[in-house]
């Protein structure tokens, strides 16, 4: 099993941290990053100062940013790009793996252009490719600190999932398998959107209520708009549904969260953005989320009121009024 050689692309903080996990385990790992200079920066310090800060990177990980030696002849190829970032990075490797290489996605995250999961672009770039998708609350610091951690991966192919179930998984990060990629993928995606949202409220100096409100009233949104498009209800209720909103919007490690909080004290998107080195998928989810709900006819008013805090420079103030006096119904 160890003989399986695995190119993890994205030097972010959990695509180091996942190249870490799998080379500790016994696995041949490539870590690509899209910036020369960074990368060989990193492969001679063994450390990722920005993104996964006080984590030592073992040096039997090869570090690179030549994409295509980064998948070729790799049985696994783990894509952790930022959702916006993908399709170009996918269209600069094809041609350069073999059929038979499974693909995960760790990216939780839509693009905003065509209001695809990545799933979706992967398919829709390298063809019908064998793949996964891994999920759940997993904060890259937690994990990559051996802190104990649940993941769930998704695939339609059983044999896909259980062989990714067995590869990933250590004492410290247990990995459960669903069916589900549609629901798996939406609510490891649009949890970020609610995390904003509840940023917003501690930026408002709003307490516990206000933000078990969000939380609950953010899972029915996501459920609604997940069973629209096909995923299974159940799902939004486990690890990559439910698990991961909690921890995205309490965690204080969360970007999202950070983000949405930032909104509440009053900050421009624009300057929030300029302090940044990691990206905060929920930002851009908003407008996918948005396009979606109306694509599929489904209410998500917390969902439209983070994007209108976005990209109409809502008061974060007047959003919660509004919110709050929508009309009266049943829950």
């Amino acid at each position: 099993m160890n003989k399986i050689r695995i190119g993890v692309l994205g030097d972010g903080g959990w695509g180091t941290t996942l190249a870490v996990l799998l080379a500790n385990k016994g696995y041949p790992v490539t870590l690509w990053g899209a910036f020369e200079n960074y990368t060989k920066q990193m492969a001679k310090s063994r450390l990722n100062p920005k993104f996964l800060p006080g984590i030592t990177i073992p040096k039997k990980i090869e570090i690179i940013s030549d994409i295509k030696s980064a998948v070729a002849d790799k049985e696994f190829i783990v894509l952790a790009i930022p959702s916006q970032y993908t399709r170009s990075v996918l269209k600069k490797m094809q041609g350069a793996f073999s059929k038979d290489t499974v693909f995960l996605s760790v990216t939780k995250g839509i693009e905003i252009s065509s209001s695809m999961r990545i799933s979706e672009v992967i398919h829709a770039e390298l063809g019908r490719v064998r793949l996964a998708v891994l999920s759940g609350p997993t904060i890259a610091q937690e994990v990559a600190k051996g802190i104990p951690t649940t993941a769930v991966v998704a695939s339609t192919d059983i044999k896909i999932r259980k062989t990714i179930q067995t590869v990933f998984s250590t004492e410290r990060f247990r990995v459960y398998t669903n069916s589900d990629v549609i629901g798996v993928e939406l609510g490891g995606s649009l949890k970020n959107v609610i995390a904003i949202a509840c940023g917003v409220s501690d930026g408002l100096g709003f307490g516990t209520n206000t933000k078990a409100a969000i939380l609950t009233r953010g899972l029915a949104e996501i459920s609604r708009l997940g069973k629209a498009m096909g995923a299974k209800a159940e799902t939004f209720s486990g690890i990559s549904g439910l698990g991961d909103l909690v921890t995205t919007c309490i965690s204080q490690q969360s970007r999202n969260r950070m983000v949405g909080e930032l909104l509440g004290r009053g900050k421009s998107l624009k300057e929030i953005h300029r302090h940044m080195q990691m990206v905060a998928e929920g930002v851009p989810t908003a407008k996918s989320a948005c396009a979606l709900s109306i694509k599929y006819e489904t209410e998500m008013p917390i969902t439209k009121e983070v994007y209108r805090l976005l990209y109409q420079n809502k008061s974060p103030r007047q959003a919660v009024k509004d919110l709050m006096a929508r009309k009266s119904k049943e829950e």
